[in-house]
């Protein structure tokens, strides 16, 4: 009987559910092998030779895949269809063979399968091929460049950039695309520009709006009225004409839905609706491919196979009826240029199975797969007719004339189903209008537009600034609207940009973005990703030493090279040699360079953000606090800041981002002949009294407590927390009791004459440490005695059982200090913010865990003493 290899035991469970007693079904649990971390994995002067580990976690499954060859001499990999899984492929064959599990009379065989139905996998065992080489060479070029940029590039990064983490050949290039939009924020100029509406009736009484479009005769464009007194004069120079309507015209218009789903647009979509990050998107994606629900998720196709087309145009019938499908299929033509992995597109196995009959408890896929089902019922559906109307008011002598727009859904088509969501959305009309006639009268509404404003403003759906000039009548208004910077990258834009500049491919693009999250060059806030001061120097400094290798054109034609290589166009050993010259020589050219001359050069590079004009003309590189010093840029284990050159004599520093950003420091006022300074630090923002000097290095210092704002903080504030900790009084039994602040938040403290240390109470309001009295603080450290162990930390509650892991041992979702985390024997792992607790399944956990084992280097739990090969395997008789 022949042994069949997938990664995940998922997969194999379901795989040999079709297969039946005829076939061992293993799992590999991903890659097999590895390039170890060390100098020479890649060995550049031996045509870029590469030596593979077997890892720590992988050593039992490759020797459970032996055991099993060696009652049944056949070997099929049914790895996943695309450059990874082929890589896998081939990794096993490798460390089989290298182990003399796979002999000379071994039949070795590769079949790929698009979808886990047992259609395709019984047709795709009817077709078995060899691992396909120029795939696997194209893995390895991949691979190799990774390396040769990871592990001499980052080196140099943290010679020079203390604090510095590494630095990746894309994930570099995607850091740069999110710090130059923080930049084109940072350096917008807002301008001014006003808009006129009007509320108009009809003569049945039905109100429309309708916005000026042309002034004193000429055509206006969005930003001629640039200031308030020529809106006052728009208004007047509408309200003070008679107004009618000039013409009224509809026109038909047709809306086509969207192309089904590929790896980057659904994963672009997920963001969208459901907020879902880029990688956890793909892991619940994954869980619904293993299932056997839907066709495999990392593709750039979105071709659909022609049988699915039919069954897809069926359903449409039975559902919603004959005039919902269009008179011949919709053709969607692929638009990788590697056909290799345009493999077909994200659809369901099945298009009668919708949500409902989905055997399925998980939110996260219930809510993905109707994603998917809808998406691939409506690119089969027929396109929704629309009417777009157009109504043109003027003045009798054409000095004046605004324009209404909307429109009617004559038949919502595939609309029905499905709408594509947006990132950014922009300014469209698509209200109904009324009946409306030409040569009606204009007439003013009686209603009022104030409400519209007031709405406008305070939700601004408008982009409307707090400004607005009324008519009398309230019927004409005029809005002050402010020019928008480019808005900040969600994961969703994101991944649509790297997709338009062609860098990465679908089975990176989660790895990427949460690899330069994971660093800390990057943090995600509201969905939005911003650039961490570290991530922004570490992009200068490589666009200013290593600009080509940041380049988008540069790594988006590396990217076809490779592309190249796996379709047996191009030998990937001279793809890796022409890099390595190159790189090679700047990495040299780099490494002599002194810290000081990096710095100078990056002060140079940032100066506009560092040194912006002042609004008093002065020097912006004078210190703002000794008025002597020259500002330089200096770097430190959490970043980049700027700082006085006249240091220790002066102690002014601030962030990158400019003066008056976020966390610059602020003197407070001052007392007792100190001054007291607002500052922020590596651990958040602190009060300080003074400044350091030679006597005193450490001056008295305070954090903010949790809650406090510290735009909120004055000079009393500031002066309340440095007076902690406070004395409240003496114990009836003696010894002072205090309050103060700690690392875990407020705390009473207290001891006794015969204790060896204090007792610590927690307080749960950070007010009691200003305010509780004597009565409640006894209280309290008595409570604390009785009970030394309450206030400790309590064991972490299970949160959710998670059964056995496939090694022996249970697995648990517990709440710990610092979150949610998966606990597997002396394995602990952190769960993805983005994923609810409650949402872990035990295929997640397994992975989860392997991982931070693979991570720690931790010795697991030998597994149970029987045969590896009868755990999961089906043998007739």
């Amino acid at each position: 009987m022949p042994v069949v290899v997938v990664e995940s035991p998922a997969k194999a469970k379901t795989i040999n559910k079709y297969l039946g007693p005829d076939y061992t079904v293993l799992a590999s649990y991903g890659h097999v092998r590895d390039l170890p971390p060390k100098d020479g994995s890649v060995d550049t002067e031996d045509e870029f030779a590469m030596k593979w580990e077997v890892g720590n976690d992988s050593r039992k499954h490759v020797k459970a895949i032996a055991d099993a060859l060696k009652e049944d001499n056949a070997l099929i990999l049914a790895t996943d269809p695309d450059r990874e899984g082929e890589a896998i492929s081939w990794h096993l064959q490798e460390a089989l063979t290298k182990r003399r599990s796979i002999k000379k009379d071994t039949p070795v065989s590769r079949v790929t399968f698009n979808a886990i139905t047992k259609d395709a996998v019984t047709e795709a065992m009817r077709n078995p091929r060899q691992v396909d080489m120029p795939l696997v060479e194209a893995y390895l070029a991949r691979r190799a460049l990774d390396y040769l940029v990871g592990f001499n590039l980052s080196p140099v990064l943290w010679r020079k950039l203390p604090g510095a983490k590494s630095a990746g050949r894309v994930q570099s290039v995607c850091l740069r695309l999110i710090v130059e939009r923080e930049m084109e924020i940072e350096a917008f100029k807002p301008v001014e520009y006003w808009s006129v509406r009007a509320l108009f009736e009809t003569p049945r009484g039905q109100t429309y709006e309708a916005r000026l479009v042309t002034l004193a005769g000429k055509k206006l464009d969005k930003h001629d009225l640039s200031n308030s007194t020529q809106a006052e004069l728009a208004v007047q120079a509408i309200t003070s004409r008679a107004l009618s309507v000039t013409s009224v015209e509809a026109k038909p218009a047709a809306r086509n839905p969207s192309a089904p789903f590929m790896t980057s647009t659904l994963q672009q979509e997920a963001s969208r609706k459901f907020g879902m990050g880029a990688r956890h998107a793909m892991q619940v994606a994954q869980r619904l491919y293993e299932a056997g629900y839907i066709t495999y998720m990392r593709t750039d196709g979105i071709d659909m196979a022609p049988e699915a087309v039919a069954a897809t145009r069926e359903t449409i019938a039975d559902r919603y009826g004959a005039e919902y499908v269009p008179d011949s299929p919709r053709i969607y033509k692929n638009k990788a240029k590697n056909a290799q992995e345009a493999h077909e597109c994200i659809r369901p196995t099945d298009m009668t199975r919708d949500t409902k009959a989905l055997k399925v408890t998980d939110d996260d896929q219930r809510k993905l797969y109707d994603l998917i089902w809808k998406r691939t019922i409506a690119c089969q559906m027929a396109a929704a007719r629309l009417e777009r109307t157009t109504v043109e008011i003027g003045s009798e002598d054409g000095q004046v004339g605004l324009r209404a727009t909307g429109q009617v859904v004559m038949f919502d088509g595939f609309m029905r189903v499905y709408e594509e969501g947006r990132d950014d959305v922009a300014d469209e009309d698509d209200k109904r209008l009324p009946q409306i006639m030409q040569d009606d009268p204009a007439r003013f509404s009686k209603t009022t537009l104030r409400d519209q404003f007031t709405k406008a403003t305070s939700d601004g759906t408008d982009r409307a600034a707090k400004e607005a000039i009324l008519s009398d009548n309230e019927s004409v208004l005029a809005l002050q609207h402010h020019t928008q910077p480019p808005p900040r990258y969600t994961e969703a834009t994101l991944v649509k940009r790297m997709e338009e500049l062609g860098i990465g491919r679908p089975s990176t693009y989660a790895s990427i973005v949460t690899t330069i999250q994971d660093r800390e060059y990057v943090r995600k806030d509201k969905n939005r990703l911003i650039p961490e001061e570290k991530g922004r120097i570490v992009t200068i400094f490589l666009l200013n030493f290593f600009r080509q290798y940041v380049g988008y054109e540069f790594t988006a034609n590396l990217e076809e090279q490779l592309d190249d290589v796996s379709a047996g166009d191009r030998d990937y050993k001279d793809l890796l040699s022409k890099f390595w010259r190159d790189f090679s020589a700047a990495i040299g050219e780099t490494s002599e360079l002194r810290i000081s001359e990096v710095l100078d050069k990056l002060d140079e590079a940032l100066a506009p953000q560092l040194y912006p004009p002042r609004e008093d003309g002065s020097d912006p590189r004078v210190c703002p606090k000794c008025g002597a010093g020259q500002l330089h840029l200096k770097t430190s284990r959490t970043g980049g800041f700027v700082g006085c050159g006249n240091y220790p004599e002066c102690t002014y520093t601030r962030p990158i981002a400019g003066e008056g950003a976020e966390g610059e420091e602020r003197l407070l006022g001052e007392d007792s002949g100190d001054d007291i300074w607002l500052k922020t630090g590596r651990f958040g923002p602190y009060v300080q009294r003074g400044e350091p000097t030679p006597e005193n290095k450490k001056p008295p210092r305070a954090s903010l407590p949790r809650g406090w704002s510290k735009d909120d903080i004055d000079l009393d504030k500031a002066l309340t927390l440095l007076s902690l900790p406070r004395q409240i009084g003496e114990h009836p039994e003696g010894g002072m009791i205090s309050s103060n602040f700690g690392r875990f938040g407020p705390y009473l403290m207290h001891q006794l004459a015969d204790e060896a240390k204090p007792v610590y109470a927690n307080l749960k309001d950070p007010n009691d440490v200003f305010e509780i009295g004597m009565n409640r603080a006894v209280e309290l450290l008595a409570e604390k005695r009785s009970n030394p162990g309450r206030g400790r930390r309590a064991a972490a509650k299970a949160l959710k059982e998670l059964g056995e892991h496939p090694d022996g041992g249970a697995m648990q979702v517990l709440d710990g200090r610092y979150g949610p985390y998966v606990k597997w024997e002396k394995v602990n792992a952190t769960i993805p913010k983005d994923i609810k607790p409650e949402d872990v399944t035990q295929e997640m956990a397994i992975e989860l865990v392997n991982e931070r084992a693979a991570l720690k280097g931790t010795k697991k739990k030998a597994a149970p003493k029987k045969k590896a090969a009868k755990k999961t395997t089906k043998k007739a008789g």
